[in-house]
């Protein structure tokens, strides 16, 4: 099997092999010039995000700056996404996110992991596990999803929590490590804070 096939295979491969560069530079230079848009080119800007992500559905927003290893190609967003300022996507493979959903300032999806082994990250080895996050879940600022996570619907994760296990659909989940606080119910409807 190819370093290309193990990409989103889960198995360890070199990340440092040439083609692969090669193709990833390609997406970052687009990537380069969606980040460089004046706030007046917004047509533009919404035309290079089509482009750069893998789905972009209707009404989705990414403010920039935008970092992604694979400048998005493999980010895969439902309708009406909201991404605020340095959205980190380590897109070395799928990334799954759901219609509605929103992320705050600082928020960083790792898909990437690395051996624990010192001589195999030596050599250039990585593995990358998916992550997908369900419709109208929301994200605040500076959260980091590690690897292989799914995160349910209607999800919400507190400022700096660090998911490093699955959280279930509508749940109020904070912390590092990330835990489930409670349940969003009907109370949450009626008081915003």
């Amino acid at each position: 099997m190819s370093n290309r096939e193990k990409l989103h295979s889960g198995e360890l491969y070199k990340s440092t092999d040439a083609a692969l560069i090669e193709e990833q530079n390609g997406y970052l230079e687009r990537l380069y010039e969606f980040n460089q848009t004046r706030p007046s080119e917004m047509e533009r800007r919404m035309a290079l995000l089509r482009e750069l992500l893998a789905e972009c559905g209707e009404g989705c927003y990414v403010e920039p700056p935008f970092h992604a290893n694979w400048g998005g190609r493999h980010v895969h967003f439902g309708k009406y996404v909201y991404a605020n300022f340095n959205l980190t996507a380590v897109d070395d493979t799928h990334i799954y996110v759901g219609d509605y959903t929103e992320f705050g300032p600082n928020v960083v999806l790792a898909t990437a992991g690395h051996p624990l082994c010192p001589e195999l990250r030596a050599k250039g080895y990585q593995f990358n596990a998916p992550i997908r996050i369900g419709k109208r879940c929301w994200l605040g600022a500076g959260v980091l999803v590690m690897p292989g996570i799914s995160i349910g619907d209607g999800a919400v994760i507190g400022a700096g929590s660090v998911v490093t296990r699955d959280i279930p659909a509508n749940c109020l989940a904070v912390g590092n490590p990330c835990r489930v606080l409670r349940p969003l119910d009907e109370r949450d409807r009626r008081y915003y804070f």
